[in-house]
């Protein structure tokens, strides 16, 4: 539409010009032939009337040859005086037509009549001899001239405004017909990019233009660009199925190796006791990241563990619990309620003791966490809230991204902490955000997971307790 209205609006503008100029040529030319005519009728009555009046004197006319209504009957609309040179009316055709004024030598406009006098001579009755001279004024009506000319600029302004209206349905015509590949491949390019499938084939238009042209360009791009995601996702499949078969080939010397230095570790004692717990620190922290890996790569190839009715509070005690030792310093609180889901039982307790760890690892001694179980809305929520420094609004965006680590990790953690918490929930239907804080200070994680419904009572747990160090 933006196109043929710029085309109209061209066309406009080359027509305003064109019916100027046109205009002006054409009213110059009809004003010109109207003086012309009137000074030509003017001056063949001088030379051609022949009057002729009694010798007693030029106001006793007997008779004009040519009649004069020759001259002013038809479409001419015109008016003749002859006066004598005092002035003196002496004969007007017709008798009741309009003053013309005072003779002049100069063509003038009188009463809305161009007006021109010549003199012509009289002569005496009988003898033919000349008498005197008189002068004829011929006048002729300017409006039909003007009306010619108003019809004319009429003529010219709805060629114009016709002219600017077929430029506007042609380049209306023109544009859609143009402009339609053009849509077709804007509508294309909007599902890709709403769908984010590159196999989509883009429509190739049958002209050979350069909107074909850019549909082929487009095409191949297409192509490219799905060859390389199907390249990038078969070395994703492979390196996330080596990653997998990797962990899983490495737990069992893993846990050879902690089993031999657990036992080197208690037996020896000096330097070597010392070498030997400290390796075996080494090899759990390998076995918490071989741990990590294996569960990621179980939920990016969509592999689903076996899940029973379980209840989040009971698990939350229990990680709790196990982070006793490692917690002291730090003011742990539980508030939790029966949140029974279907899950497996392995991995909440991962999710759990992930956002505990994270607490305790980001925030400083003395640090009050609290956590809280409930179900509202056929959802369980578990949400782990601290009184700490909080999370850098830079580090918010990409805070459950694998191995991202914040700048006060006090732990030396592999930064896949809250990857794990992300994949867990959502393999479970769920989601984890890190929502605003109640009291404006602090970080606040709230898991959201699928109620149970329908399922047996949860496996038999021992009664909810807090924790030592916990509150």
């Amino acid at each position: 539409m933006r196109l043929a209205s710029v085309s109209a609006l061209l066309t406009f503008v080359i027509l305003c010009a064109f019916a100027v100029a046109i205009g002006s040529l054409t009213v110059h030319r009809v004003r010109a032939d109207f003086n012309h005519q009137v000074d030509a009728t003017a001056l063949q009555l001088s030379s051609q009337l022949r009057i002729v009046a009694e010798p007693t004197g030029l106001h006793r006319i007997v008779s004009i040859e040519p009649p004069l209504a020759a001259f002013t009957g038809g479409a001419d609309r015109a008016e003749i005086r002859i006066l004598t040179l005092p002035g003196r009316v002496i004969v007007r055709e017709p008798s009741n037509g309009p003053s013309l004024g005072e003779p002049s030598s100069r063509p003038s406009t009188i009463h809305g009549y161009r007006v021109v006098s010549h003199a012509a001579v009289v002569r005496a009755a009988g003898s033919d001899d000349p008498l005197g001279e008189v002068i004829i004024q011929y006048g002729r009506r300017i409006s039909d001239t003007e009306a010619t000319v108003a019809r004319v600029e009429l003529f010219l302004l709805f060629g114009v405004l016709a002219g600017t209206a077929l430029a506007l349905l042609a380049g209306m015509a023109i544009a859609r017909r143009a402009m339609a590949p053009i849509a077709e491949l804007t509508s294309t390019a909007e599902t890709i990019a709403r769908t984010r499938d590159p196999s989509l084939r883009v429509p190739q238009p049958e002209a050979s233009d350069e909107v074909a042209e850019l549909a082929r360009t487009l095409e191949g791009m297409l192509r490219e660009l799905d060859a390389a995601r199907a390249e990038t996702e078969s070395m994703l499949t492979r390196q996330r199925r080596f990653v997998a078969d990797a962990s899983h080939e490495l737990r069992t010397p893993l846990t050879s190796v902690l089993a031999n230095l657990e036992l080197l570790s208690e037996s020896l004692a000096g330097d070597s006791g010392e070498a030997a717990r400290s390796a075996f620190r080494s090899a759990q922290r390998m076995r918490r990241l071989v741990a990590d890996l294996l569960l990621l790569a179980r939920t990016d190839v969509g592999r689903v563990p076996r899940r029973e009715a379980c209840d989040l509070a009971h698990i939350v005690v229990e990680a709790a619990a196990e982070l006793g030792p490692v917690s002291a310093d730090h003011d742990i609180t539980l508030s939790v309620a029966p949140a029974v889901v279907e899950a497996s039982r392995d991995e909440l307790h991962r999710l759990t003791i992930n956002l505990l760890d994270n607490a305790l690892r980001h925030t400083p001694p003395g640090t009050k966490i609290n956590v809280e179980t409930s179900s509202e809305n056929g959802q369980v929520l578990l949400v782990v809230a601290d009184d700490g420094p909080g999370v850098p609004p830079e580090l918010a965006s990409s805070l459950f991204e694998r191995f991202v680590r914040g700048k006060g990790d006090r732990g030396g953690s592999f930064g896949l902490g809250l990857a794990i918490v992300r994949a867990v929930a959502e393999s479970h239907g769920g989601s984890v955000a890190l929502e605003p804080s109640r009291d404006g200070s602090g970080a606040r994680f709230v898991v959201r997971l699928p109620r149970s419904a329908g399922v047996g009572s949860p496996t038999p747990q021992q009664p909810l307790a807090a924790p030592s160090g916990a509150a």
